[in-house]
């Protein structure tokens, strides 16, 4: 056991997500589940996916390991309204990476510099709470150019004792679901106990409650209409849309 997974396990050692469950059922009026890369189907079943309506996402070593079939199911379920809120190295998953097109890298370096991420939206419903910018002690630096879409709101960028900044809190909207992007949470540190760090991901899960789900298809439909004869005849080209 190498110095960094034993650092993580002295701060979660239940997991970083059992942390940030017990967080959000502290703060009321939400219903938790956990799932892990180890579970059957990494704990995201068809009846969880569809039954959930924000999933958190973060992820580090394992990238690869998560099935394709899986990422699709969820990436489904993103189009149809759920909310996804992916954090810290969460950025290099392949669900982060298949619902913004891009690849996603950054710079990055371990040094447990200081952060300060600076509120650009003080009135968005993500900083409800939070002050001018939140400052963390120590935190593993994330630089541009960072390879995401350009977001829909910029939320928080972040400097960096080192000198680098960063786009660290990024919204964007993806068929019907909302999704958000925030970069605190190396698992060396104790950033998930931090009460800042914490409201900012339960304001975003209540943010990024869907409205409703909707499932998209492509049908041939019939016209409103009466349609008046043609004297030509085009042919026809259109194929039966697969949604899936």
């Amino acid at each position: 056991m190498n110095s960094a997974t034993k650092r993580r396990l002295q701060l979660y050692p239940n997991g970083m997500h059992a942390v940030i469950a017990e967080f959000l059922q502290s703060a009321g009026g939400f219903e938790t589940r956990l799932a892990a890369l180890d579970d059957p189907e990494h704990g995201l079943t068809e009846d969880v996916v569809n039954s959930t309506d924000v999933l958190i996402w973060w992820g580090h070593c394992a990238h690869g390991e998560v099935k394709d079939e899986i990422v699709k199911r969820v990436h489904k379920r993103v189009l149809e309204g759920m909310g996804l809120i992916v954090l810290h190295s969460g950025h290099f998953s392949k669900i982060f990476k298949a619902v913004m097109g891009t690849n996603c890298s950054l710079k990055w370096r371990e040094e447990g510099e200081k952060e300060r991420l600076w509120n650009l939206e003080p009135l968005h419903p993500i900083t409800e709470g939070i002050g001018e910018y939140i400052e963390l002690p120590n935190a593993e630096m994330y630089g541009e150019r960072f390879d995401i879409p350009t977001p829909d709101k910029l939320i928080f960028v972040s400097w960096f004792e080192g000198g680098e900044v960063f786009r660290s809190g990024c919204c964007w909207e993806r068929g019907h679901g909302k999704i958000f992007y925030f970069c605190p949470g190396h698992e060396t540190y104790p950033i998930y106990y931090n009460e800042q760090v914490m409201r900012v991901i339960a304001n975003a899960v209540r943010w990024a409650r869907p409205r409703g789900f909707m499932e998209h298809d492509a049908p041939n439909t019939p016209s409103l209409e009466k349609l008046s004869p043609k004297d030509v005849e085009f042919g026809k080209a259109g194929v039966q849309q697969d949604v899936e």
